[in-house]
């Protein structure tokens, strides 16, 4: 059976996210039904991890399979398919891969970023926090280099969760100011859920001096969701790319 990649995007503003969910509308749920209308069979994708409600990707990869090899060119199929998806979800390429290539098993890293407006954002509102007042980024950056030393993530993990474990590898962890904002940018082999939004909001305590490095360090340890920040809102998030170890040629 041929496995195709789809390299997409999708604004979640009005899913529950990727996974298929009962009586919610999800990403996975509106591009199999696109799939299957135009393949005229059923069709089950994959996608390279969970995304919360409201939560957007400007990268994302999911594979599925077919009794039949995809109509050539790909460009042709792939017009048809975004004729068929609503404009929140677009799909950009799509590639015949080696059927031990999986979206999410074969990924060897996820990088996403949360994105703050320092000012109140009109056309932005939906991609971005709006937070007031002055942030002590140098003071963030000393806790984020905390996070690349950290390897157990209970403490930012959403709570009765279904996974074995909550150990997480960081390889990158930056907080940047950019124009009219910050931009917070992790980069890890797996994330727990809501893990990116719960340290984004225990880093904006850090940097508006409600918790210092000493506080930030005892809520790692404690291993307790309870101990850190609220979550920040889900709209502000974006997962922006996804790493294999072989591409799909």
């Amino acid at each position: 059976m041929p496995r195709y990649f789809i390299h997409m995007a999708f604004d979640g503003s009005d899913y529950c996210g990727w996974q298929i969910q009962p009586n919610a509308k999800s990403v996975q749920q509106v591009l199999e039904h696109a799939l299957a209308t135009l393949l005229q069979a059923k069709i089950s994708v994959t996608g390279a991890g969970r995304t919360d409600t409201g939560v957007h990707a400007s990268f994302f990869v999911a594979h599925f399979d077919t009794s039949e090899p995809l109509e050539k060119p790909a460009e042709q199929f792939i017009f048809k398919l975004n004729r068929f998806l609503p404009p929140d979800i677009v799909v950009y390429q799509i590639h015949q891969v080696h059927d031990e290539m999986h979206a999410r098993f074969s990924a060897t890293f996820r990088t996403y970023q949360y994105h703050i407006s320092a000012t109140k954002p009109l056309y932005s509102r939906n991609y971005s926090h709006h937070i007031y007042g002055p942030l002590d980024t140098a003071e963030i950056n000393r806790c984020c280099e905390i996070i690349l030393s950290t390897t157990d993530f209970t403490s930012f993990s959403k709570l009765h969760t279904d996974v074995k474990t909550n150990n997480c590898k960081v390889m990158q962890a930056e907080w940047k100011e950019v124009e009219n904002g910050f931009l917070f940018e992790i980069k890890a082999d797996r994330f727990l859920r809501n893990m990116v939004r719960s340290l984004v909001g225990t880093l904006l305590e850090v940097g508006q001096g409600k918790l210092d490095l000493n506080g930030f360090r005892e809520i790692v340890k404690a291993k307790d969701r309870g101990k850190a920040g609220q979550s920040v809102p889900a709209k502000g998030l974006f997962l922006v790319d996804i790493g294999y170890k072989e591409f799909p040629a």
